[in-house]
């Protein structure tokens, strides 16, 4: 009794109103509003938290996927090789977020195998450094990243690729050079069989059916180049590559380029954001009609409550404390509404490998065919920190729709309200 006796007696008939009445169906009406209104607050909270979750899962399931083949940050020399590339990579191992180099041959030819024909990214490596960079050795499903050896013409396919020019291990294909040969007959292509050694398959569509990996010196061989194109660096934080790149460019003493993964897709993650950004916009949009709602709600109270007002006002309460027992009122509401949705959003985001299986099974549908999007999985990954903007964002939004009704109710005048009591 004690702790009631020192609550503010604002507080006391703000809860109060909140809750269903008893004496009339009025109250009762006004209170089912209150609970829809509290109720659409709870499903655009969580619909928010859910989406950009699945969305951020979407966003590194992609990036993950794609730096296993990509490295962090590539060093090149805008002529098209690094001739002291040792030297190089021995300037930019001094920064201690480089854990990881090696290098590499990158160019464009054709691929022929009977009357198939496919234009393919091959990228030269050294088997053996390779997997300082990137996660490629792993991805290798037939075959092996190893039966690359200098001289033996071996090649690793895509598996999109390899299933597209229909090769298996063990097959011949033919690599044309962009680079002719100059003959008095004219230019002829130059040609070189390839033995398919392994086949590798990153679950990223792009890269398992446009690229190949061959020997760096078979690759500077083929594309008649007198050193590697450059250096792939590994970071130990990848989301701080372009600091890093920023950092490398200052360090190293030869005239060189240097890109970070973010800048080499930049139009995808350019493209991800404005998504994301978008979905927030219209989710947030739900959220507000909710609350907004809360001011029908808010103003059929008070033209409800208008007696209790002026018995209120003669007593001796001021129009902040009859605006503060109507605010408190919808900012209950609001509270309710977002902490019911936070806890059902991330319940769910954290378990929707559960639950859409689980859906997935009862319906007797498959929500995302393997062979059309490259995943089985629906990924999710939950961020705190959005959680928190969406409940802040929803709570101000509760808030500010309980200023007109509030001060509405605290111009009230006693008298006009017991007229007709």
């Amino acid at each position: 009794m004690s702790i009631i006796k020192n609550i503010p007696y604002e507080w006391l008939i703000g809860v109060r109103y909140t809750r269903a009445g008893k004496r009339s169906g009025r109250n009762s009406f006004i209170s089912f509003i209150s609970l829809i209104s509290m109720a659409g607050i709870a499903v655009g909270v969580a619909a928010l938290i859910i989406v950009l979750s699945v969305m951020n899962g979407f966003q590194k399931d992609v990036r993950d996927r794609m730096l296993s083949v990509l490295s962090h940050i590539e060093v090149f020399e805008p002529g098209g090789s690094l001739p002291d590339w040792q030297r190089t990579a021995q300037e930019v191992s001094a920064d201690r977020e480089v854990i990881g180099t090696a290098p590499y041959v990158d160019s464009q030819a054709m691929m022929t195998r009977d009357e198939t024909l496919r234009g393919v990214m091959i990228r030269g490596v050294l088997p053996d450094q390779e997997p300082n960079v990137s996660d490629v050795a792993r991805h290798v499903k037939q075959g092996s990243l190893d039966n690359l050896q200098p001289g033996d013409f071996n090649i690793v396919l895509g598996g999109e690729l390899a299933r597209a020019m229909h090769v298996r291990l063990g097959d011949k294909v033919t690599m044309i050079a962009p680079q002719g040969q100059v003959t008095p007959a004219g230019v002829i292509p130059r040609l070189k069989q390839f033995t398919v050694a392994g086949i590798f398959d990153s679950g990223h569509f792009e890269y398992d059916s446009s690229l190949a990996f061959i020997h760096i010196q078979d690759a500077m061989t083929m594309f008649r180049l007198s050193a590697p194109s450059g250096l792939r660096l590994k970071i130990a934080d990848m989301q701080r590559a372009p600091q890093v790149a920023a950092d490398l460019s200052r360090m190293v003493s030869d005239d060189v380029l240097i890109r970070d993964w973010s800048r080499q897709n930049r139009n995808w993650f350019a493209a991800v954001q404005t998504e994301k950004r978008m979905m927030s916009l219209i989710l947030t949009l739900i959220i507000a009609v909710a609350a907004f709602n809360l001011v029908s709600t808010l103003v059929m109270t008070v033209t409800d409550k208008q007696a209790d007002i002026a018995i209120l006002r003669t007593l001796g309460a001021s129009p902040a404390s009859i605006m503060k027992i109507f605010m408190i009122q919808g900012a209950l509401v609001g509270l309710i509404g977002t902490a019911l949705g936070v806890a059902g959003g991330v319940l769910v985001a954290l378990n929707i490998d559960v639950i859409v299986p689980f859906i997935e099974s009862v319906l007797q549908v498959q929500f995302l065919p393997k062979d059309v999007y490259l995943i089985s999985e629906l990924p999710s990954d939950l961020r705190w920190p959005d959680v928190w903007t969406i409940g802040g964002i929803s709570v101000v939004l509760a808030f500010l729709a309980t200023l007109y009704p509030s001060w509405s109710a605290a111009r009230v005048k006693p008298a006009e309200a017991l007229r007709y009591e």
